[in-house]
């Protein structure tokens, strides 16, 4: 059996982050070293820091990433978009241009005899009242509707600009605290909630956070935050019956 891939939070395009094109470069290098062993590949999130479609345009850039999915995805590869944050925008250039399949909301899905919950993680318990307000804000269809009547010269520019603030405001890195702990963690304290009602789950896997962690909830249970492709370079690997999480250094050979 081939192996399943998970990664999130690469955030190419960032401004605020030195060396873009190289880290694109690296993404890219990573999914070749896999592109022979991988059945599915799920981006859960935030691949991008700034990404908004019009009918005919879409951001300029990322051709080496873009061009690297459309040929996972023909070689047969499930390459499978989680919009995060930071790319909610999306329509369906991905699916139609590259092949992918685009999720906008969590999913569960099965593989094997494990039961997987995805998602990028935003909105899941985040106790930010500021980030849920322009989160339902940057979601209205009405707000979209009014954004896209912004030339994109501006639009794409202002959205990369205050995605570079936004990081700048809290560090280079992006200013995300360590980890809070099992009681504090939000997105752990959203797997122990949902698993009362949903005891078949196996393995919760997200994004967001910015950090790497995998931890038991049960003895049949475990959430995985994914950490990033920015100075952690962290992904995890299913092999169909293990699961692990690995840190990508260039040159590696991929699980």
């Amino acid at each position: 059996m081939k192996s399943v891939y998970f990664l999130s939070d690469a955030h190419l395009g960032c401004r605020s982050i030195p060396h873009d094109r190289t880290r694109e470069r690296r993404l890219v290098h990573f999914l070749d070293g896999i592109k022979d062993k991988a059945s599915a590949v799920y981006l859960l999130g935030d691949i991008f820091d700034f990404w908004y479609e019009y009918k005919t345009v879409v951001p300029r850039g990322y051709t080496r990433f873009l061009g690297k999915l459309s040929e996972l995805a023909d070689r047969g590869v499930e390459v499978h978009f989680f919009t995060g944050n930071h790319d909610i925008w999306c329509g369906d250039y991905l699916v139609k241009e590259c092949g992918v399949t685009l999720h906008t909301e969590p999913m569960t899905v099965e593989m094997g005899d494990k039961v997987f919950m995805l998602a990028h993680g935003d909105g899941l318990g985040d106790p930010d009242r500021k980030f849920r307000f322009l989160r339902a804000v940057f979601r209205n269809r009405l707000c979209q509707r009014m954004f896209s009547c912004i030339h994109p010269r501006w639009a794409v520019d202002f959205g990369l600009s205050w995605a570079a603030h936004s990081r700048l405001k809290h560090g280079v890195e992006g200013g995300d605290p360590p980890y809070l702990g099992e009681d504090k963690e939000y997105l752990v304290r959203f797997a122990k909630e949902y698993l009362k009602a949903h005891s078949e789950i196996n393995y919760f896997i997200f994004g967001h956070r910015h950090i790497e962690l995998d931890l038991m909830l049960t003895r049949s249970s475990r959430v995985l935050i994914l950490g990033d492709w920015i100075t952690q370079f962290t992904y995890v690997v299913f092999d169909g019956e293990n699961l692990f999480m690995e840190n990508y250094v260039e040159g590696d050979t991929c699980l």
